[in-house]
């Protein structure tokens, strides 16, 4: 139960490390941080020259188990998060049944703890069946594990409700995560609307069905005075409208994804079903926001939205095919390659956007490397450059835009509780 991590470059942005240090790991634990650290016995891992990080944290994934298990379950998922560099993950409630009740969130727990090889933390539904009509059993869901609660992928369209939702999360300090759209306004649409949307005649989702219901949310923060997390940002108003509600001190926090600031919707050129996702891929002016967003603090989490489909529901008509897309094993090496190499962010914010602000919003002594803390280690080499391949994904699914993509940041080793689960680039 000991181990040695020697020589790599330890970088931590809530301890705020950066120096070659070595690592000793005991039952699950770092027992200490220095340098020349004396070991007798156990396993060493030499990291010169790489980079050893905190384990990523991600607030928002798909696992699909329980009720899709064909398109991924709590084993490959977390193998898969694994393979990425991620050591905690915390999974969406639109399964079937939905996590809407104690029994589902402890079935979730417990498989994880059986057939898992990372943190796996539930996120319960804001209403029963996501249906939008009735709140969950909110205390319930909290004191069975969840960290969080959300309707993702059903927009919460009641604002009564939304704001019942938010009074009833304070009594119990549960985070709650919004997915901001107006399903009247996006009206069955299937890609942004605009120019390409026009070119492929296909039937578009206007950036307002976002924005409207991200300003919604952020009156309903304001005026219930209850912290509220916006999911998946994708536009540029949605960034102006967040960040000036910070200005405002509104207790909001918001994440985005690798897709949102490294595709536009020209990605669904040709009827590319891979790069069909909710929210809409957008144009070139917003991603150019979003990257602004995460480098002057507006954006505080970089998140996968992990959304594993079988390839039958992709490999159909654009408009029929399911949104989402893989992301455990691309979004460290996208976000290094299009934020970090071209001096956007800083290593260490990365860090801060990936391990230190998941963590916070969520709840969890994750996402740092301090003496005591749970050994949830990632060695990372950010500078050497691979050809994503999706038939290595660990994932069920291989539903990702992004095969072929010549990126940098290759993950050699993670760490969970002390377990070396990823060894030399190698799934255990």
């Amino acid at each position: 139960m000991r181990t040695l991590i020697k020589g790599g470059r330890v970088v931590d942005a809530k301890s705020k490390i950066n120096d070659c240090l070595d690592i000793l790991i005991e039952n699950g634990k770092i027992a200490e941080i220095g340098k020349d650290l004396d070991f007798v016995s156990g396993d060493i891992i030499y990291a010169e020259g790489k980079y050893v990080i905190p384990g990523l944290v991600d607030a928002h994934c798909h696992l699909r188990d329980p009720g899709f298990e064909y398109k991924e379950d709590i084993e490959t998922g977390t193998r898969s998060a694994a393979k990425g560099g991620f050591t905690s993950i915390a999974c969406m409630p639109n399964t079937n049944p939905v996590i809407d009740n104690q029994a589902i969130v402890k079935y979730i727990i417990n498989k994880a703890k059986q057939d898992g090889v990372v943190n796996v933390y539930p996120i319960g539904a804001i209403s029963k069946g996501l249906k939008g009509e009735e709140l969950s059993e909110i205390g319930e869901l909290k004191f069975a594990g969840a960290v969080a609660i959300s309707d993702d992928g059903r927009p919460l369209k009641n604002s009564s409700l939304m704001k019942k939702a938010l009074q009833y999360s304070s009594m119990f300090d549960i985070t709650v995560i919004s997915h901001c759209e107006d399903l009247d306004l996006a009206d069955e649409g299937c890609m942004n609307e605009g120019y390409m949307s026009t070119v492929l005649g296909l039937k578009g989702i206007p950036s307002a069905a976002e924005e409207i219901m991200v300003a919604r949310d952020l009156i309903l923060a304001e005026y219930t005075k209850v912290p509220i997390h916006i999911a998946h940002v994708s536009t540029e108003l949605s960034v102006d409208l967040i960040r000036h509600a910070k200005s405002r001190g509104v207790k909001v926090t918001c994440e985005t994804c690798p897709h949102y600031f490294t595709l536009t919707e020209d990605a669904c050129n040709g009827f590319n079903t891979l790069a069909k996702v909710n929210p809409p891929l957008r144009t070139k002016k917003d991603v150019e926001a979003i990257i602004e967003g995460l480098k002057d603090g507006t954006i505080d989490i970089i998140a996968t939205d992990h959304a594993p489909h079988h390839e039958d529901e992709k490999n159909v008509e654009f408009a029929l095919a399911a949104n989402g897309m893989v992301g455990f094993e691309t979004a460290l090496p996208l976000s290094i390659t299009y934020l970090v190499k071209p001096g956007h962010l800083t290593l260490e914010q990365l860090i801060e956007k990936m391990c230190v602000n998941p963590s916070k919003i969520l709840g969890l002594n994750k996402g740092s490397i301090e003496i005591g803390n749970s050994a949830d280690l990632t060695i990372i080499d950010p500078d050497e450059e691979y050809v994503v391949d999706v038939n290595k994904f660990s994932s069920k699914s291989k539903n990702s835009p992004f095969n072929g993509f010549k990126l940098q940041g290759t993950v050699y080793y993670t760490i969970v509780n002390g377990n070396v689960v990823v060894r030399e680039k190698v799934l255990l």
